[in-house]
């Protein structure tokens, strides 16, 4: 027996399982939304697993991902600059799900 989940179903299960601040309300509306545009593209219906989702997705800011993933930049650059190689190496690398503000959501790898 399946049950259909609304987002706010989505939001209070990461909430009971003290997992909501690893992507916060807009950035689990850009997952939720991914994930059901998923199942709608492929006919797979998704288990809603809030730990399989924490492992599989993560949220960093931009200065977050040089860091984690130890990234060279082109030189002197600006801001707007570095968002955009960082976002290149991302996308060349994994799925990148969404941004919100300066961070982005992506499939970890």
């Amino acid at each position: 027996m399946k049950t259909l989940v609304t987002f706010n179903d989505f939001v209070d299960a990461f909430k009971a399982y003290d997992r909501y601040d690893n992507f916060g309300y807009d950035g689990l509306k850009i997952i939720f939304d991914y994930l059901e545009q998923y199942e709608e593209e492929t006919g797979e219906e998704i288990e809603l697993d809030v730990i399989a989702f924490c492992c599989d997705f993560t949220m960093l800011t931009i200065d977050d991902v040089v860091r984690e993933y130890q990234l060279t930049l082109d030189g002197d650059i600006d801001d707007e600059e570095k968002s955009n190689q960082v976002l290149d190496y991302l996308y060349e690398n994994t799925s990148v799900i969404g941004q919100v503000a300066d961070s982005v959501i992506f499939q970890v790898f």
